[in-house]
């Protein structure tokens, strides 16, 4: 059931062909959005043209329905969907010959919690993640949903003091997590920002996808 609510097949392709790609960035767009937003932002970022740019579309604009730190229940089977949908993306970049160390993972709002959730559950080596206003899934860090090493992966952590989705204290949180698994963590506070994608965080990303 929980296949059928975020669809595959809705999925958007930019970039380069997967044909002649060598790498793939996966950017997940946040509650009330589309993929107009993401690539807004992809305009804004200096993406190698061998790179395969990948637009998930979440149904009705939404991954799930609650809040992210609501009781995991409160968010199926919506949640689940959105983690097998990526799964499903990440499948099909890896039959198109393209490996999850040659994938960066990026999104803002509640796909940056997405993208966290998704990658801590698969922990292993990817190009890089870049964590938008977003930290893990659920009212608390329940370690046994988590499995793998990040090999070193660089994660990036970027949110307001104040924002009013996401609380500060699970920024640490998800940075605690994470970095017993292998990940290189670069955790930024903004003080006093909105619930905005910063320059410095483009700036940030940018440097990253040099890795590309």
């Amino acid at each position: 059931m929980s296949q059928s609510i975020h669809l595959f097949e809705n999925t958007e392709f930019q970039g380069a062909s997967l044909a002649d790609a060598k790498s793939a960035i996966i950017m997940t767009h946040g509650r009330g959005d589309n993929a107009d937003k993401m690539k807004s932002l992809a305009q804004e970022l200096e993406i190698p043209e061998h790179t395969a740019i990948v637009y998930p579309i979440a149904t009705d604009n939404t991954w799930y329905p609650k809040g992210f730190m609501e009781d995991w229940s409160e968010n199926q089977p919506w949640l689940d969907a959105a983690l097998d949908n990526l799964d499903s993306i990440l499948s099909h970049l890896n039959e198109s010959g393209i490996a999850n160390d040659k994938i960066f993972l990026l999104g803002f709002s509640q796909g940056a919690c997405l993208s966290l959730e998704y990658a801590t559950r698969n922990a292993q080596k990817y190009a890089g993640i870049a964590i938008l206003s977003g930290g893990l899934i659920g009212p608390h860090i329940e370690k046994s949903n988590y499995q793998g090493d990040f090999n070193n992966t660089e994660i990036f952590i970027g949110c307001s003091d104040i924002d009013h989705h996401i609380p500060e204290h699970r920024l640490h949180e998800s940075e605690e997590a994470v970095a017993p698994m292998g990940a290189k963590v670069d955790k930024r506070i903004y003080p006093s920002m909105d619930h905005i994608i910063c320059e410095d965080e483009i700036n940030k990303v940018n440097q990253m996808l040099k890795a590309l």
